[in-house]
């Protein structure tokens, strides 16, 4: 499938499984932290929508005007963190190399990369929307 030039039809008609969709205050920032940190390729970015994927997994970013009619809009804060309590697991992600990168940015590193006893060296990064990225790697 090509991501670049598929029509919103034929990509909302090609979704199976589970979705991630993040709502975000800026599409073009979210799509740069996503890019340089974890190495995910961006498809059809611009200020209210772009497709992400990581790993052969696909997930979207819709700006907050694009959801006018949603029902989730009057959940979302107007400031702060958004996402509390969800977790975005980047499976085969360096952590110490995604923790490098967003320090750099500016990024919030909630935890830094630590051994768990599951057998995974994680570290919980905190994006400027609120959300927590976990980049994970067997030990």
């Amino acid at each position: 499938m090509d991501y670049d030039t598929i029509s919103a039809e034929a990509f909302g008609a090609s979704l199976t499984g589970i979705g991630l969709n993040l709502l975000v205050r800026d599409v073009p920032a979210q799509v740069a932290f996503l890019t340089e940190v974890f190495g995910m390729s961006a498809h059809q970015p611009t200020r209210d929508f772009a497709i992400l994927r990581y790993r052969g997994q696909v997930m979207q970013l819709h700006a907050d005007g694009t959801y006018h009619a949603n029902p989730l809009l009057g959940l979302l804060p107007e400031a702060g963190a958004r996402g509390a309590g969800a977790e975005i697991r980047l499976y085969h992600s360096d952590p110490d190399e995604a923790a490098a990168k967003a320090s750099a940015l500016g990024a919030h590193i909630l935890q830094p990369p630590t051994d768990k006893p599951h057998g995974l060296r994680e570290v919980y990064i905190l994006c400027a929307n609120g959300y927590a990225w976990v980049a994970s790697r067997p030990r």
